[in-house]
């Protein structure tokens, strides 16, 4: 637990936290690329996945509160093992995912500019976006508070700013993507393989709960603000989505640069200035270095806690000098792995022909991220059976049919997400892209591997506690 005497986290600050958590700019370009039957799915995972995924992290956060999170609650459940599991995909996902955003980073000021960034500059930036983020993780989130706050200010106005000018083109220009009859919202084969992307941009409840330690009162404070937190979110994606949707032909929506590209077109129709697309750039910038930031000070202390019971590599449990809460190890790791992603990106380029590097990260961490959810909701469940007579501060209310929906509804959502990841289904056949397919199965085949070796590490540790007395 967090030593006493610290600067508290506010509900204020807490709500702002799930936002900056939870919203993630970048993936609203992906969002929009669906088509207009992103509609149907956003209404459609709002009410099977989103509710029930916020239901259930409330209800476990606040039942067991610490920094353990989703590895505590997994472990408690069914054990050790599946724990180190969850653990192991949970962290790996952010390493990729910082990697993919060191990339995104330097196309945003390339598109920005106006300019090519050579890879000698390319590669030391992307480094020390990534080094900067790991700096920052070295600290707590209440002494973070501000620059989480200021991000999510920057990233309430990039996503309000997307549905206002979209609607204003698209009464001023016409729709881009008319909706001729219902049928056009009804979901297509085409673009299906980014359903995955809008269950993603609902994930991060499970990160404001670790943050318990360091709030008031974590118990009122976590639903309030996973609930209020939530409304905004959803309320700002599907705008800003909206906004590129009927603003851009889905044929033209480019996943990695969407962002960018929809300002660009919207100024430099309205006859705005291309300061105002440096100026968003920079708060996209700052927004991507923040989104991070908040992330890993959840993720590094499941990976720490993990690590605590032998359930992770002992080197993500090393503290910051002179704490015994901060997790030192845990952002090494970050830094470093992320940093052999990038530099090793141009020799995949150069291999594979592959020059979307941001899409191909950020795909593979979306695989890891959505793997480790997988196992949350049946925990939920077990943990209502096997531990009844938890105190539960907040609990999800109805009867065993109910409570069944919102976890077997969900996993099969995840799990089907996670397969159309990988391949999807086009009008001349289906798609499997192998090279995301061979990276997912070395993450799971290291995912076991660590958990078969922290099992082994917990026998040794024990028997030589047996022998000692």
């Amino acid at each position: 637990m967090h030593a006493t005497g610290k600067k508290k986290f506010r509900l204020f600050d807490a709500v702002l936290a799930a936002v900056c958590i939870i919203l993630v700019v970048e993936a609203a370009a992906p969002s929009a690329a669906i088509g207009n039957s992103q509609y149907f799915w956003w209404i459609l995972l709002l009410v099977a996945f989103f509710l029930p995924y916020g239901l259930v992290s409330a209800e476990l956060g606040t039942t067991y509160t610490g920094e353990g999170g989703l590895f505590d609650w997994v472990k408690r459940a069914f054990g050790r093992k599946w724990g180190s599991r969850v653990a192991w995909y949970y962290w790996v996902n952010f390493a990729l995912w910082m990697a993919s955003l060191a990339v995104l980073g330097t196309g945003v000021v390339e598109q920005a500019f106006g300019i090519t960034i050579p890879l000698y500059v390319a590669l030391p930036a992307q480094l020390a976006f990534i080094w900067i983020v790991s700096y920052l993780s070295n600290h707590s989130v209440a002494e973070n508070a501000i620059l989480i706050n200021i991000a999510t200010v920057f990233k309430i106005i990039i996503m309000v700013a997307l549905g206002v000018l979209g609607i204003y083109f698209a009464v001023t220009h016409g729709v881009a993507n008319p909706v001729e009859s219902p049928v056009d919202l009804l979901p297509g084969i085409t673009g299906i393989s980014f359903i995955a992307v809008i269950i993603f941009n609902f994930l991060g409840f499970e990160v404001v709960t670790t943050f318990a330690g360091e709030m008031e009162n974590p118990k009122k404070q976590i639903p309030k603000a996973l609930l209020l937190g939530g409304i905004l979110v959803a309320f700002f994606y599907i705008f800003a989505s909206f906004g590129i949707g009927v603003a851009i032909p889905v044929d033209q929506i480019n996943p990695d640069s969407g962002l960018l590209d929809s300002f660009t077109m919207f100024f430099e129709g309205l006859g705005i200035s291309s300061v105002f697309l440096i100026i968003i750039a920079l708060m996209f910038i700052y927004t991507l270095v923040i989104n991070l930031l908040s992330w890993a000070l959840g993720v590094n202390y499941v990976a720490m806690y993990a690590a605590d019971n032998s359930a992770l590599p002992k080197v993500f449990g090393k503290r910051k000098k002179g704490t015994d809460d901060i997790p030192f190890g845990a952002s090494m790791v970050n830094g470093v792995v992320a940093s052999i992603l990038v530099l090793i990106a141009p020799v995949i380029t150069a291999v594979t022909g592959n020059d979307e590097m941001f899409w191909s990260f950020f795909a593979l961490q979306i695989i890891t991220l959505l793997t480790s959810y997988i196992i949350l909701f049946p925990t939920f469940l077990k943990l209502r059976r096997i531990d009844p007579d938890a105190e539960r501060p907040f609990k999800v209310g109805g009867g065993p049919v109910l409570l069944n929906i919102i976890t077997w509804v969900p996993l099969v959502l995840l799990i089907l997400s996670v397969f159309f990841c990988i391949a999807w289904p086009e009008e001349e056949g289906w798609v499997v892209d192998w090279t995301l397919l061979a990276g997912s199965v070395v993450a799971f085949v290291a995912g076991e591997i660590i958990a078969v070796f922290s099992g082994r590490n917990v026998k040794k540790e024990n028997e030589n506690e047996r022998i000692a007395s």
